[in-house]
């Protein structure tokens, strides 16, 4: 019987673990397939977030913080997968970058953590996450894609969810001043009746299930409209939400206790 590609991420995670010699504290599907729109063809986008044996965090000397792999064919397909030491996730975190909070959410879990110690990371990572920087990373995503790929008269199709998915979350925080949902189909609540749009995404969405991903498409005026005026009301919007002022020493607290570290008042 072949093997799910869940077993072969799981595999490939276990070996790379004892390559490194690292455990691996959690691990996730952060791409397409999480987002609820994948194609027939899409990558597997596998993160984690891994740890060294404690004392290795005792050099000067850093090290790298992050594993990077090159896109691997298996069995299940293409694999793309990618880690970040926990120093390096916590780090950012503390900047309310909201990968980790989009880790945290992905429905397809490889590695995971137990029910309680999510929602206990969850809630000692909250007091850092910042609207207004996760809103202006967002529109950063949004926008750099919209300068690359709004040039000629077709575009991939999945690099018009790679522009309406972060602008959808920027104004999922908008609206909520909240983490928004990693997937699509909330998010989409969100166009509020906004029928020919909605219309339209919904139309993508069929033809992405059925199409490779690769093949462009003649761009849809109505999408880059509502594109372009989206992106520059949120911009406006973006500087007036509540930014976030957690304690740096409870991160520092969280990454001694994720290493297996002593406590230093003992």
């Amino acid at each position: 019987m072949p093997l799910t590609p869940t077993t072969l991420i799981k595999a490939r995670l276990t070996e790379l673990a004892a390559q490194h010699h690292i455990k691996i504290i959690y691990a996730c599907e952060s791409g397409s397939r999480a987002w609820g729109f994948p194609s027939p063809d899409s990558d597997y986008d596998v993160r984690f977030i891994y740890a060294r044996p404690w004392a290795g965090y005792l050099s000067l000397a850093e090290g790298r913080d992050v594993i990077d792999l090159p896109l691997e064919d298996s069995a299940a397909g293409v694999l793309d997968i990618g880690g970040w030491d926990v120093r390096k996730t916590l780090r950012l975190a503390g900047k309310s970058n909201p990968v980790i909070w989009e880790w945290l959410q992905s429905p397809m879990v490889y590695q995971p953590l137990a029910a309680a110690e999510l929602q206990a990371l969850n809630a000692r990572l909250a007091p850092f996450y910042s609207p207004i920087a996760a809103c202006h990373h967002y529109l950063s995503l949004c926008r750099g894609t919209m300068t690359r790929e709004l040039q000629d008269s077709t575009v991939k199709i999945k690099k018009y969810f790679y522009m309406l998915r972060p602008l959808l979350a920027a104004a999922w925080i908008e609206r909520h001043h909240s983490v928004p949902p990693i997937g699509l189909a909330p998010l989409l609540a969100l166009l509020d009746g906004q029928t020919q749009i909605t219309a339209s995404i919904d139309e993508l969405l069929a033809r992405k299930q059925h199409t490779d991903e690769a093949i462009p498409i003649p761009r849809l005026a109505v999408l880059d409209g509502f594109l372009v005026s989206e992106l520059t009301r949120l911009q406006a919007a973006a500087k007036t939400l509540p930014t976030a002022y957690g304690d740096p020493a409870q991160l520092d607290s969280l990454f001694r206790q994720l290493i297996g570290a002593p406590d230093p008042a003992l």
